[in-house]
């Protein structure tokens, strides 16, 4: 997919429709699907990417032959996504193709034991019980509660804006009863004894930034919107997400621009009113949505405007995510035997976290992600041929990692240990490769401190804690993404753009 800066005959053609503006920087998940959102409320909107096509995080590049999506894999909650093109009056199966993926992830620990994860209760009741048989009824018990955690703090809190104390109040009583003031890997502990099942249970903070040793129980809630919609990746890659929601802002008769770098956000009075682009370009607008990091939209996009909630200091206090060390390679063969989403665990599991999140040193050993779209998908590679990522959670740059001189030793060492695993005869079989670590999550995506997932999705950073979709200290600023509520995540993205139906004046206001 390359989505090209719009003809100045379209730019001029937007800027003499009479419909509100609304500007959103940034087209993620998060951006595209804010400006679905406010098309369909009768914005005129204008999205700015910095970079040569939208998708942000979930952009995607060809390389040799083989297509990667650089970011998100995983789909669930498609609802999320069908809504957007009902609102744009298309319809989503008519022009994307979303395949359930079955097992959801096949689970390698290091002693050489598998568990696979699926929607299937009977499936996952049969392998707790030749797993861990002790553990049957406690899992059982689990699964009930992650239930219970989802229906609160998902169906009813997600999609809620946290503008006041009075709403983090009213939520505390229900935070008690589901033990959201406990951990995950805590909560799961309590129901679950065998250590390698504990671990399968309680990884899913990882896949929005967190970690599991600290990360709000909460967020068990993953474990049963998994079961309940499933696990599902689009055919064409992630990137044909990407390109159906430019195709549905497109025809609200609305614009995206590529290239297009805000340098900062323009504010009269306490009020945003548009934006300046690298170069001196002005964009007045009614509304300023930032899909950009939370962080960094403070910090340098109002570097000169005095802020109360979110200043530099606040910013410098906060917990970030994790880095990631991602590498993409494409193979002269088929490895059939590997499953679409592979984890692949190390000899240690909360050392290494504590390594990771806490320590921030960049340890010896590690735990992988492997991800072969082409099981699903085989058009992303050449005829015979396989396309991977793998993925490594590695501390963000706040530590002292010198990703520079280490980055190609760490890809090595993923390799022999993926040559010796589940990819015997890698090596000789690789046809082309690239690599990102955090460094490339600053300077592309201009993460702070370059973590892959924003704001760590800890207890004090959720909710009303977290940075609000609502301005705090500007007028008709708000903020949508993997830094705003309720957090990272295909699943939080979306939804914090559906918070905007909440907060966003209507566009009547403006006329």
């Amino acid at each position: 997919m390359n989505i090209s800066t719009p003809s100045l005959g379209k730019v001029m053609a937007s800027q003499s429709d009479n419909r509100p503006h609304a500007v959103v920087i940034g087209s993620g998940f998060g951006g595209l699907a804010a400006a679905i959102r406010l098309g369909a409320r009768g914005y005129r909107v204008t999205v700015l990417e910095r970079l040569l096509q939208a998708g942000g995080r979930a952009s995607v590049f060809q390389q040799d032959g083989f297509t990667f999506d650089a970011g998100p894999t995983i789909i669930t909650a498609p609802f999320l996504l069908e809504e957007l093109w009902q609102l744009a009056g298309r319809d989503f199966a008519d022009e994307i193709d979303l395949r359930s993926v079955s097992p959801f992830y096949r689970i390698h620990f290091n002693d050489g034991s598998t568990f696979s994860c699926s929607g299937d209760a009977d499936f996952m009741r049969a392998q707790v019980r030749d797993f861990a048989p002790a553990d049957l009824a406690g899992y059982e018990k689990f699964v009930k509660l992650s239930e219970a955690i989802y229906k609160i703090g998902f169906e009813q809190l997600a999609h809620k804006a946290f503008g006041s104390w009075v709403d983090m109040l009213r939520i505390l009583p229900d935070l008690v009863k589901l033990s959201g003031y406990r951990s995950v890997s805590g909560l799961v502990g309590r129901y679950i004894r065998d250590p390698r099942l504990r671990i399968a249970l309680s990884f899913h903070p990882l896949l929005v930034g967190g970690n599991p040793l600290n990360t709000s129980a909460i967020y068990c809630l993953i474990l049963y919107l998994e079961r309940k919609f499933g696990v599902h990746f689009p055919i064409g890659g992630t990137g044909a997400l990407v390109s159906g929601m430019v195709r549905l802002i497109e025809g609200q008769g609305n614009i995206v621009r590529t290239n297009a770098t805000v340098q900062e956000i323009l504010v009269r009075g306490k009020t945003a009113v548009g934006v300046v682009l690298e170069g001196g370009e002005e964009i007045k607008s009614d509304i300023v949505v930032s899909n950009a990091c939370a962080g960094w939209t403070y910090k340098n996009l109002l570097a000169r405007q005095p802020r109360k909630r979110w200043t530099d200091r606040n910013i410098a206090k906060a917990k970030f995510s994790m880095g990631l060390f991602v590498w993409y390679f494409g193979t002269s063969r088929k490895f059939e035997n590997v499953p679409h989403h592979t984890i692949l665990l190390g000899p240690r599991h909360d050392e290494l976290l504590r390594d990771i999140f806490d320590i921030k040193t960049l340890a010896p050993d590690f735990s992988l992600y492997l991800h072969r779209p082409t099981h699903t998908d085989p058009t992303l590679a050449p005829p015979g041929c396989d396309a991977f990522y793998v993925l490594s959670p590695v501390p963000n740059l706040q530590s002292t990692t010198d990703w520079k001189n280490q980055a190609e030793l760490y890809r090595q060492a993923i390799e022999r240990y993926l040559n010796n695993s589940v990819l015997p005869g890698l090596s000789e079989s690789i046809v082309t490769s690239k690599i990102m670590s955090p460094l490339d999550f600053e300077s592309n995506y201009l993460s702070l401190h370059g973590a892959g997932f924003g704001f760590a999705p800890r207890l004090l950073q959720s909710a009303w804690f977290r940075p609000h979709n609502k301005s705090e200290d500007f007028e008709n600023l708000f903020l949508v993404g993997a830094s705003t509520h309720p957090g990272a995540g295909v699943p939080g993205v979306l939804s914090s753009a559906r918070v905007l139906d909440e907060v966003v004046p209507n566009a009547a206001v403006f006329r």
